[in-house]
Order: C-alpha cells, then sequence, then structure tokens
C-alpha cells in the first residue's frame, strides 16, 4: 500500500527512508509508527497500512539506518532475534532523537504545516517515544511494552502533551519491580495515562507471529485509535 521515502536530517548533512502509506483521501493528522528493534518489517508496515485505511497520513522511519539500513528481521526466528538485540547498544537514541523530530517535520510538511501529528512505539519504539513525549514537539504518543522508561523518568517534566503506555505485567524485559516505577512515577502526571494487561508478555500486540495476543492487541489497539481520535482531532 505504501512506499518508502527520504527524509532528511535536520542539519541536512544525510537523509534517511521512512516507509510512508497514505489515505484515500486528504489526511488531517498524521501517526508515527516507531519500529521495534526488528526494523520496518513487513508488521510495521503492516500498522502504517491500517492507520492509512483508517484516514491517517502514517510514517515508520528506519531507526537502524546509522547502522545498517533497511533491516527486516523475524522475531520467531532465534538468530534474527539474537540479531536485532545486538543493535540496541550501538543504536544512538539521542541521535535517534533527532531522527523522529526530522521525521515529524516532514510529516507536518505533507499536511501542509496544518496536522496534529500522534507517535506510537513498540518495544526499543515504545521508549523513544516516551522520549519524544519529552523531547519533541509532537501532539500525542503512545508506547507498547517500552523498555527501561524508569530511567528516563526524570524527564518527565517535558510531557505537554497526551500520552498513553501499555504496559504487560509479565514482560520479560521490563520486570514488575520496573513497571512499579513507572506506575509510582507518572501516577501524579496529568498528560500521561497506563494500561496494565495481566499475564501477558512483551511483544503481545505485534501485528503478527507467535507474540500475538489477539484479543489483548484489540483492546490496546482500539484504546489507541481512541486516544489518537480525540487527541489530534
Amino acid at each position: 500500500m505504501g512506499n518508502f521515502t527520504h527524509i532528511t536530517t535536520l542539519d541536512g548533512g544525510a537523509q534517511f527512508d521512512a516507509y510512508v502509506a497514505k489515505p484515500e483521501g486528504e489526511a488531517t493528522a498524521a501517526i508515527i509508527v516507531v519500529q521495534e528493534i526488528f526494523g520496518v518489517n513487513e508488521g510495521i508496515r503492516r500498522k502504517c497500512d491500517s492507520w492509512a485505511k483508517a484516514g491517517y497520513l502514517a510514517y515508520a522511519p528506519d531507526l537502524f539506518w546509522r547502522i545498517e539500513p533497511h533491516i527486516e528481521l523475524d522475531a520467531d526466528v532465534p538468530a534474527e532475534m539474537e540479531q536485532a538485540l545486538g543493535y540496541i547498544p550501538k543504536y544512538n537514541q539521542d541521535q535517534g532523537i533527532r531522527d523522529i523530530e526530522a521525521t515529524i517535520k516532514a510529516a507536518r510538511a505533507d499536511l501542509g504545516g496544518k496536522g496534529k501529528v500522534g507517535l506510537v512505539g513498540y518495544c526499543l519504539g515504545g521508549r523513544i517515544v516516551f522520549m519524544a513525549a519529552c523531547r519533541t514537539d509532537g501532539d500525542a504518543f503512545v508506547g507498547y511494552y517500552g523498555v527501561g522508561i524508569d530511567g528516563l523518568l526524570g524527564e518527565q517534566h517535558g510531557i505537554g502533551k497526551p500520552t498513553m503506555l501499555h504496559i504487560p505485567t509479565n514482560d520479560g524485559f521490563v520486570p514488575p519491580e520496573v513497571q512499579q516505577k513507572m506506575h509510582d512515577g507518572l501516577k501524579d502526571n496529568r498528560h500521561v495515562s497506563l494500561h496494565d494487561y495481566e499475564g501477558l508478555d512483551h511483544g503481545f500486540a505485534a501485528e503478527m507471529g507467535n507474540r500475538r495476543n489477539e484479543e489483548a492487541a484489540q483492546l490496546a489497539d482500539k484504546r489507541t485509535a481512541d486516544f489518537f481520535a480525540e487527541a489530534l482531532a
């Protein structure tokens, strides 16, 4: 449904690619889908296509382009999971936020400068979206099973727009004590809402594969759709 396009970095010194899916009619808002550690793979592209069918302009920037452009990995293949985990220490997240800012800028330009831009991210992308909520001028933010958010709580004063987090209680990458820190640290932030998903593990809302829990994925995705419908109106 969509195609890849080039996005210029904020300093204008380079370009990176993003998958873009466009609705049939004129879009009044955009959603940036921030990848997991598996690249802009088929699952992420499908999520963009779904947002486009719902009437949004959808982008999925290639986060790892400075390390290895255009990777596409499968979480259900052990060797590819190991490869994906190896990208995490190589990825400069502060630099990545500037790529997110460039994507927000590109999306607003495509909207004619008058539409709002939301961000939704998964796994590493969930963490990046929380960072973006603290550091960028996006209009709404949703993170699924974000990792390491407890270490970013000191930045939450920067959150000024609606932000929602989906938290599976049995997340193998986010232990219960870390989840508690997130709840305790964010409970008084009027811009942030958290939803727990009892007994579920990391990746429960993946578009495809063994990690997906259909019932919970549909619930979380409906909450996200309703959230964006209000925040990006």
